[in-house]
């Protein structure tokens, strides 16, 4: 069988799209998760910088969700929470805390952004952990 350039052409470019393509994450979630990145970004914002371009992506399928997200990285990092009808979390990390962000609870149905900045303008890598 002989398959055509075209096929590979295609091929190429949807294999490119995907790539691209941060995937969403879906409650409810069949295990925790365990995401990794760098802290910051070029878009600054009340939370520090974050790369607006590089967040995560979660949709809420239920009429709520238990979510807990932890973050451990190093610097003066956050984590920001965006969603529907204006919701906004922004939560720091502290000397107090261990420099660990944990913040558990509940979110309405809808889809939300998950972002890990950094009010210093640094770049340090991160573990985001999301359990339900």
């Amino acid at each position: 069988m002989r398959l055509s350039p075209l096929f590979f052409s295609l091929l190429t470019v949807l294999s490119i799209g995907t790539a691209a393509q941060a995937e969403t994450i879906q409650t409810p979630l069949p295990s925790p998760l365990e995401l990794t990145g760098r802290t910051g970004g070029n878009d600054s914002s009340a939370c520090g910088n974050i790369n607006r371009s590089q967040g995560e992506t979660i949709r809420v399928n239920e009429p709520f969700a238990s979510l807990s997200f932890e973050v451990k990285s190093e610097g003066d990092y956050t984590l920001l929470i965006t969603g529907a009808d204006g919701f906004r979390e922004c939560v720091f990390a502290h000397n107090y805390d261990g420099g660990v962000i944990q913040s558990p609870g509940l979110l309405d149905q809808g889809v939300y952004r998950i972002f890990v900045g950094d009010r210093s303008g640094e770049s340090h890598p991160y573990t985001l952990s999301i359990t339900q």
